[in-house]
């Protein structure tokens, strides 16, 4: 599947699947008689591809060929969305909420509730929102500076937010020392939460294509204010990461139980400190927090961000699974 789902990497990356794939023939050989494992394989090779097969009609195959679609033209008026600095890139993927999900009826079924009536007033509740984001980013804590860094997972250069979802659920499986079949189901229902969870979020940024904290704050408050964390090019309504981060959160409590302790060390090798939490509602605040402290959402893209994950989750935890 990794060979497949990664076909346009480079040669030393489908060199490494390779690898991978024979050092795990080669453990596991031993451990039955040749037939069996011969057997085995083919099953498995044929399971990952019928998998693939039907992965190519959800609405999304071809994704990562154009996630700036060219003749994508963003709808303009008060409050729309527009390309922010310092990149200005166009739209991401603003098709991606019309893609098939897993476990919701479609991207619009757990819809957040409305943003806040654009307004540029000053005392108004939009623009109270947006000064939010300008007083906390010009007095942040240093505690505030490290969650939002944490959290900041940047595509291409960390590992991504859903990537820290699944590092999260594989540290637990690892504290948890978990059988295979534990294992197997956690990072299913993982895998479909963050896959729904995106999904659902960027069908309703794309529905209200409002925008983001650098463009109101630099038209209407401080023209030399910059973010501490670079604005990514779509929507801002409602936060991805508060969406995913509720939605694995709520999964991973259906399993584990809600006050589960344990530490966090997807960026170990950066450098960065791990992160302690008593509960996995827990680490999703600090997540969906981060994202005002970094400059890049409003309150309410956070908090209803959030409220739409935990739908998500729910939904997922509704699945029956056999053991």
């Amino acid at each position: 599947m990794a060979r497949k789902l990664f076909a346009n990497t480079s040669s030393e990356n489908l060199a490494a699947i390779d690898a991978l794939e024979e050092q795990w023939n080669r453990a596991l050989l031993p451990t039955v008689d040749a037939a069996a494992h011969a057997r085995s394989l083919r099953y498995g090779q044929r399971m990952a591809n019928a998998i693939f097969v039907w992965s190519k009609t959800d609405g999304g195959h071809e994704g990562y060929l154009r996630n700036f679609p060219a003749g994508y033209a963003p709808p303009t008026g008060a409050g729309m969305w527009l390309p922010t600095p310092p990149k200005e890139q166009p739209a991401l993927q603003p098709t991606w909420g019309e893609n098939r999900p897993f476990v919701l009826a479609s991207g619009d079924s757990c819809p957040p509730a409305p943003p806040l009536a654009y307004s540029e007033a000053p005392g108004s509740a939009f623009y109270e929102e947006g000064m939010e984001v300008y007083t906390v980013t010009q007095e942040l804590t240093a505690e505030q500076e490290a969650i939002a860094r944490f959290w900041s997972d940047d595509p291409g250069e960390t590992v991504t937010p859903p990537g820290h979802s699944i590092a999260i659920a594989t540290q637990v499986l690892q504290q948890e020392n978990a059988s295979l079949i534990l294992a197997a189901e956690t990072y299913a229902k993982v895998g479909i939460a963050v896959a729904d969870s995106f999904i659902g979020c960027w069908n309703a940024k794309y529905e209200y294509n409002l925008l983001r904290p650098v463009t109101y704050i630099r038209k209407l408050i401080d023209p030399e204010w910059t973010p501490l964390l670079n604005t990514p090019p779509f929507p801002e309504y409602p936060s991805g990461h508060s969406v995913q981060s509720a939605a694995v959160a709520a999964v991973l409590a259906g399993l584990f139980g809600e006050e589960y302790a344990f530490i966090d060390h997807t960026h170990d090798g950066r450098g960065l400190p791990a992160r302690s939490f008593v509960s996995f509602a827990g680490f999703a605040e600090e997540a969906a927090l981060s994202r005002l402290y970094g400059g890049i959402h409003y309150r309410r893209a956070i908090e209803l961000g959030m409220a739409q994950g935990e739908c998500i989750g729910a939904t997922v935890n509704a699945l029956a699974f056999r053991r």
